[in-house]
């Protein structure tokens, strides 16, 4: 069973992982950031609110096929 708490962090996932792949990436910290208040260990929210956060200040091309390439190790 999953407790409400994480019920909540999976939404806020879902509606960060929304604007993430509509390139809206402002709404997608927003909402991987709530999940982060529920959830401050929650990993996968974490890696995206980081990745929008680089997205946020070096945005993709128009063509982007959501492909995050890593560029440090």
């Amino acid at each position: 069973m999953i407790t409400d708490e994480k019920q909540l962090v999976l939404d806020f996932f879902a509606e960060g992982r929304r604007f993430y792949k509509l390139m809206q990436f402002k709404e997608a910290h927003a909402s991987f950031g709530r999940a982060l208040k529920a959830d401050s260990t929650d990993g996968p929210s974490r890696v995206y609110f980081d990745r929008c956060d680089y997205y946020m200040k070096n945005p993709p091309a128009e063509d982007w096929d959501g492909v995050f390439t890593m560029t440090t190790k």
